[in-house]
């Protein structure tokens, strides 16, 4: 796996401003989201697919969801 954005304990926007931001750096590849809300896990989908990057897999986890996105 790729790099980790944990957006735990954070309100929107910074999960999405987190994930953009790591998806700017990176360019491409795997990375793995933590979110602890509906909204964040939604919102944080939206744009990585907005930025062409695919969500492979959201799993809960504990309080929260972890989120895979990818982009080859």
């Amino acid at each position: 796996m790729g790099s980790v954005v944990d957006a735990r304990g954070l309100s929107c926007p910074q999960p999405v401003l987190m994930t953009l931001g790591e998806i700017k750096k990176l360019g491409k590849g795997e990375i793995e989201v933590l979110v602890d809300t509906d909204t964040s896990k939604e919102n944080v989908s939206r744009a990585a697919e907005s930025q062409g990057w695919k969500v492979q897999d959201i799993r809960g986890e504990g309080e929260g969801y972890r989120i895979a996105i990818r982009k080859d």
